[in-house]
């Protein structure tokens, strides 16, 4: 994700070390936070959606077991 970071490596290719450094720092935040995110709302999703934490344990336990989990239920 930082490496894909716009802002970063246009830092990297029309700025001095410094100056990419203070943009890589910067986008360092930005991918913390999406992760951050990402990762809050799966665990919403999981704590509050009886459906998804169905799936996910059934998935889960099916991909650690060694057989194809079953599609999500409509």
């Amino acid at each position: 994700m930082l490496a894909a970071d716009t802002a970063y490596q246009n830092a990297k290719k029309h700025s001095d070390k410094q100056n990419a450094r203070i943009e890589h720092d910067e986008a360092l935040k930005r991918v913390m936070a999406a992760v951050l995110n990402d990762d809050t709302e799966l665990f919403k999703q999981f704590s509050d959606n009886e459906g998804f934490r169905r799936w996910l344990t059934d998935t889960g336990f099916e991909l650690t077991f060694g057989r194809s989990p079953a599609p999500p239920a409509a």
